[in-house]
């Protein structure tokens, strides 16, 4: 087949053809934990152990590799034990990373409660100021880990302008590029080192799978990742690969409808008396706003907004909605709600990472807006 070059192409067919033997349009789920050699050492294919490559695994690498335009990629369990396996493949007892000062709760958690207790320095900086994240770099600086846009708050980091400081330091530059999906933004081609990916969201797309994804133009860097990969054993089973395949032939369009109600969305809660501020880098007045328009092809269905009323007006609003389920995760067909500060970022409570708590965080799913602005609506009353 010849390299497609439209995104919507390459996330169909990439990573796979239909099978030489059957014609099966779909990579078969290789249910298989070990593979026949042909004589000592002899592998068919390259395969021998499931933990170390599986056919239907790198199906799913091969695939993300060409969404994000990476030459190399490689698939986890989790989105942590993707963050796990890239700070281990990069860190060593000494070392510093510079994260951002709204990261991910979970990531947070692992470099300040596991990665410190190795002799892993970190300092935080705004994503949004390149020249903060330069002031923060020291000689011992290995990485900087940004997120863009962040979770939960939204902000926009200039993936160009931050390579730029990065590597005139002499630093990898990785970015945590869930929220958007390759669909709507590509860090490699704007000088990022290393993508991560929680493909639990949008990725797989339909809340039934866990995993996490690594990409990268960096030959011995991908070596050290699968290195651990393999060693540490963090590997995705193929039946949750098989799913994530599935969801990425749809992400294309599912990105757009995600896109769509979220602006639906906020053009309801824009006017809303109990809806104090809209964190959303769409909105004209957003900081991040300009940046986000030259990096995005859209802005992505996450919303943030701050309730009028505190903490406990933003408890009633997440109680009150129906179709926005009160849950955890994000990037889902299915709109969900919640309390940041109580859930997927209490780990930040105290540090310099914590969130509002009058914080609530949408993830507006493909359902029909006039239906997901009703709910609120009811909700907010």
């Amino acid at each position: 087949m010849h390299n497609p070059q439209g995104f919507a192409t390459r996330a169909i067919h990439a990573g796979y053809e239909p099978n030489k033997e059957n014609g099966a349009v779909n990579v078969p789920i290789y249910a298989s934990s070990t593979f026949a050699q042909d004589g000592v050492g002899g592998l068919r294919g390259g395969y021998e152990y499931a933990r170390t490559g599986n056919p239907t695994r790198k199906a799913l690498e091969d695939n993300l590799a060409a969404l994000e335009n990476a030459a190399y990629g490689r698939a986890f369990s989790s989105g942590m034990a993707a963050t796990d396996a890239l700070l281990r493949a990069t860190l060593r007892p000494g070392d510093h990373l510079v994260i951002p000062n709204d990261a991910y709760g979970g990531t947070f958690r692992l470099i300040d409660k596991v990665f410190s207790q190795w002799g892993i320095e970190y300092s935080v900086a705004p994503v949004t100021d390149p020249a903060a994240i330069r002031d923060a770099i020291r000689p011992n600086t290995k990485l900087v880990w940004i997120e863009t846009p962040t979770n939960p708050l939204l902000n926009i980091g200039d993936i160009a302008a931050i390579a730029e400081v990065a590597h005139a330091a002499g630093v990898k530059l990785v970015v945590d590029n869930t929220f958007a999906s390759p669909y709507l933004q590509q860090p490699i081609t704007l000088g990022a080192d290393v993508v991560l990916h929680s493909t639990t969201k949008y990725i797989g797309g339909h809340s039934d799978t866990v995993g996490g994804a690594l990409l990268t133009n960096d030959e011995q860097l991908d070596a050290d990742i699968a290195f651990l990969q393999n060693g540490s054993g963090g590997v995705p089973g193929p039946f949750d690969v098989f799913l994530t395949l599935r969801g990425i032939k749809t992400l294309a369009v599912r990105m757009d409808r995600h896109s769509d109600n979220a602006e639906k969305v906020i053009d309801f809660l824009s006017t809303h008396p109990k809806i104090e501020k809209i964190l959303y880098p769409g909105l004209d007045g957003h900081p991040g706003h300009d940046a986000a328009a030259r990096q995005m092809k859209r802005f992505g269905g996450m919303v943030s907004v701050l309730v009028a009323g505190g903490r406990e007006a933003a408890e009633q609003f997440c109680a009150g909605t129906q179709l926005f389920t009160l849950a955890e995760s994000l990037g889902g067909i299915e709109s969900l709600i919640e309390l940041p500060a109580a859930m997927t970022h209490a780990s930040t409570a105290g540090s310099l990472l914590e969130v509002p708590d009058n914080l609530v965080r949408l993830s507006v799913g493909i359902e029909d807006s006039t239906d997901l602005i009703g709910d609120l609506e009811n909700a907010l009353r």
